[in-house]
Parts: C-alpha cells; sequence; structure tokens
C-alpha cells in the first residue's frame, strides 16, 4: 500500500468533506462553532439525528431531505398497523426495547430541564421527537396483554445496503403475549409512556391520559406474566439481550408513581428495590442495567438518604474508581464508549440536583468534562456534522447513499470517502480505551449510531444549558 497517496487522499477528502459540512450547516440555520460546549447547538442537531431515524410515512415539515416514506406495510401477524417510530441504528429494524428506553430518556430530559430545552428553541423538537416514538407504541399495544416489540429480522435486514425507502426485504413482527412474556420489554415501555405522560401533562392532556392508561396496562402485563423477553423474541437475542427484569419493572412503578402519585406504586417500587438487589452500586446505566436510574429517581420522589447515599455511591465510583482513557474519557466498554459515558454524566447531572450539597459541583465537572470530550476538547468532535474534524463515515446506511436517482448498495459500504449525506447530530460509538478512533464505516466498533447512545447524550446537553439558563444557588 502506498501511504503516501494514502494520506493525501485523508487531507483531500477532509477538506471535502468540511466544505460540505460547511454548506449542509448553512441549510439548517447552523454555523460549524470551535466552541464545544455550545450546547444549544448540539441539542438543536441531536434532534435532527432523529429525525433521520423516523420510519413510516414523514409529516410535511420533515427537515431531512434525504429521506423519505418508508416501511409502510409494516404490519402485526394480524395485520395490525404497526407502521412508524424508530430505526434502531443505521440498518431498518425497530427495537422495542432500546427504542422504549431512548424514549424514557429523551422524556426525563425534558421534564427535569425545560427551560435549557426551552431556550435552545428545542422544547417542541422534544416533544415531536418523543411523541414520534410513544405514538408508535400506542400501536404496538393492540391489547392489555399483547404487545408488538420487534419489527424486522436482523438476519434479513442485513442482507441489503441501501435507502429504507428502497427496501426490499420481508419485516416480521415479533410480539409478547401472556404464553410468551417479557416483564423488561413491557416495563420498560410502560416507564417511556409513564414519563411521556408527566412530559404532556399541561400542553396535550387528552393524550397525556391515553400514555398513561396505556403504561398501566403495560406494567401490570409485565407484573402478572414474568419472563425475559428476548426468551420470546428469539430474534433480539444477540443483539440487546436483557439480563434479568427487576429493574425494570421497579423502573415502571416508580415512573407510574412520580406520574401519578399513587402510593402502591411506590410501595411496589420499593419492593422491587429490595427483592431485585437494586440497592447495590452499578458501574454502568443503560439500556440492560437501570438500577442507577432507579435509585435516582427514588431520591427525587422520597428524599430519603438510603437512596440518595445509593445515587451517591453511584457517582462517586464513576469519577473516582472507573477506568478512563489517557484524555479522561470515561471507559466502560468499548462498544458505545460514548454512549456510557454522556449516560452516566446525565444520571450524574440529575443526582446533583438532588443533593445540592458539596459534591453537586464535582458532579457537574464530571458531567461538562465528559461532554466536552464529546464535542472536540481533547482535539476532535465525535458528533457526525458538528466541530472540529467530526466523524464522516458513520456506520449508517442511509446516509452513506448518494441523491437520487444514484443507485446505492453494497458498494456503499465498501467507500473510502465521507458519507454524501451528513447524519447531522448522530454520536457513534466512539475511540478505544486509548483514545484512538477509526473513522471507517466498516468499522461499526467505532463509527456505529444507534438511538439509545444519543439519548442520554441529549439529556446532558440539556443539563448542562440548564445550569447556564437557570442556575444553582
Amino acid at each position: 500500500m502506498n501511504f503516501q497517496i494514502l494520506a493525501t487522499c485523508s487531507i483531500i477528502f477532509a477538506y471535502t468533506s468540511a466544505a460540505i459540512i460547511e454548506k449542509k450547516l448553512s441549510a439548517v440555520n447552523v454555523k460549524p462553532i470551535e466552541d464545544y460546549n455550545d450546547y444549544a447547538k448540539v441539542l438543536e442537531l441531536s434532534f435532527l439525528f432523529y429525525e433521520a431515524q423516523r420510519s413510516g410515512k414523514l409529516p410535511s415539515n420533515n427537515r431531512i431531505s434525504w429521506r423519505g416514506d418508508s416501511a409502510l406495510n409494516d404490519s402485526g401477524i394480524n395485520g395490525e398497523d404497526l407502521t412508524g417510530g424508530y430505526y434502531d441504528a443505521g440498518d431498518f429494524v425497530k427495537f422495542g426495547f432500546t427504542m422504549a428506553w431512548t424514549t424514557t430518556l429523551l422524556a426525563w430530559g425534558g421534564i427535569s430541564w425545560p427551560e435549557a430545552y426551552s431556550a435552545a428553541g428545542q422544547l417542541d423538537e422534544l416533544r415531536i421527537a418523543v411523541k414520534w416514538a410513544t405514538d408508535y407504541f400506542i400501536k404496538c399495544h393492540v391489547n392489555e396483554t399483547t404487545f408488538y416489540g420487534q419489527v424486522g429480522d436482523f438476519s434479513l435486514d442485513h442482507t441489503f445496503w441501501g435507502r429504507p425507502e428502497d427496501l426490499n426485504t420481508s419485516r416480521p413482527a415479533f410480539k409478547i403475549d401472556t404464553e410468551h412474556p417479557g416483564s423488561d420489554l413491557a416495563g420498560e415501555t410502560a416507564s417511556a409512556l409513564a414519563a411521556t405522560s408527566i412530559l404532556f401533562k399541561i400542553t396535550n392532556p387528552e393524550y397525556s391520559k391515553k400514555c398513561l392508561q396505556h403504561a398501566q396496562e403495560l406494567y401490570k402485563f409485565a407484573t402478572d406474566y414474568r419472563g425475559l423477553y428476548h426468551q420470546s423474541i428469539k430474534d433480539a437475542t444477540h443483539y440487546y439481550e436483557s439480563t434479568d427484569y427487576g429493574d425494570e419493572l421497579a423502573w415502571a412503578a416508580v415512573w407510574l408513581y412520580k406520574a401519578t402519585k399513587m402510593t402502591n406504586y411506590l410501595d411496589e417500587a420499593e419492593y422491587y428495590y429490595q427483592h431485585f438487589y437494586l440497592n447495590e452500586r452499578s458501574n454502568s446505566f443503560f439500556y440492560n442495567k437501570k438500577s442507577a436510574g432507579v435509585q435516582i429517581l427514588l431520591a427525587q420522589l422520597t428524599g430519603r438518604d438510603v437512596y440518595k447515599n445509593a445515587a451517591k455511591d453511584f457517582c462517586q465510583f464513576s469519577i473516582k474508581q472507573q477506568k478512563r482513557t489517557p484524555k479522561g474519557l470515561l471507559y466502560i466498554e468499548k462498544f458505545g464508549t460514548l454512549c456510557h459515558a454522556a449516560n452516566v454524566a446525565f444520571a450524574c447531572l440529575q443526582v446533583a440536583d438532588i443533593l445540592e450539597i458539596k459534591n453537586s459541583q464535582e458532579y457537574r465537572d464530571f458531567a461538562k468534562e465528559q461532554i466536552s470530550y464529546i464535542l472536540g476538547s481533547t482535539g476532535r468532535s465525535f458528533v457526525v456534522g458538528w466541530g472540529k474534524n467530526p466523524p464522516t463515515q458513520p456506520n449508517h446506511e442511509a446516509s452513506s447513499c448518494p441523491n437520487k436517482p444514484a443507485p446505492c448498495g453494497w458498494s456503499e459500504l465498501d467507500r473510502k470517502s465521507p458519507n454524501p449525506q451528513i447524519l447531522y447530530g448522530a454520536l457513534v460509538s466512539g475511540p478505544d480505551e486509548r483514545d484512538e478512533f477509526d473513522d471507517n464505516r466498516q468499522d461499526y466498533i467505532y463509527t456505529d449510531v444507534t438511538l439509545d447512545c444519543n439519548a442520554g447524550f441529549t439529556g446532558s446537553l440539556a443539563g448542562l444549558l440548564q445550569l447556564r439558563v437557570k442556575p444553582t444557588s
């Protein structure tokens, strides 16, 4: 291999990418700013990423010019309408488990820091993004004890590379029911709908009530019929396996208590907290491990020291003992490095708001450090379309395709140049434990993008912006 030629090509690609980014950013009223702490602008971009992930019939105000209607025939076993929702990642499967987790976190950020979203001009965009998911969940909840948790078969989906508008694979739907339970999936979806009911309580009370009704029914389904969802939806086993459902039961119960103030939900949340040993200190906070979130919500809602101390222990461990990269990024595991860091930052911003003691500033400084790393404080941005030297080859099929009518296929995966479409606001999986990053579409361990990875990141941006909009005393 001629490395001099390769280096020259890389420089050409970098300059070409920069020119494309500048032109595209102008079209959406954003400018590339070197300030890696411009949280409001990146918050705006993050919602553009969610728009790019939409499935189904798009509204007339769709802002993503290279996206159109797709998967309009998604349906259940009995012909139920399952259109809508979000594609999980760079491919086109709709995984309900991670979509629900994403929705819960997005709604939680809006509930906690509405002034930040309002100041950034993104409060409406937040509600739109959340509702796009919850509208889909309501469709999937076809009766009290049946919920469609996945549309699309991962192995079939990966025989195709191209635009979702051109999908030519079959898209089977998978459900949980009384004979094939999924307490984790039903519980997480109940949490998402309960959180959404709070988010819409003032602006859309009828929709709020509708979400709450579905949340209560799904929670009852989750508690009455116990089981792990991936044992019922086998296709999820290798991608989003769930190791337990105790945290989802407690998580759903505490969200329902927050939404209703009905003490039976609090009693049940505290029971699950003890029964499933959720008082133990966790080393992460993500779709498969929610105990830190349960601790935080119980601390917020009860004010009891036992929960405050548990939440504080999680942040103390994360800040003082968790492994870091040489440049300071929290390192939990390679896949989704930045996702994990952003989720912990989000959690510790929540804890800081609870405690308001000497540790609060330490937790906020930690969150700022982690988000600043993501936005470029150490020399490069990890957010597509933002800042200095951002990723240009996210592992994302639709954005790898040229403008229509040009064809798109597997050759686009192999092409060694920036994606023709800029996937604004997408947080890539991230660097390795040595801070090294390979901006290579084929190397998904570095360049993968997912719904859930942007969720905690989006909330963290809002939490940090809140400190500027509404400083703490």
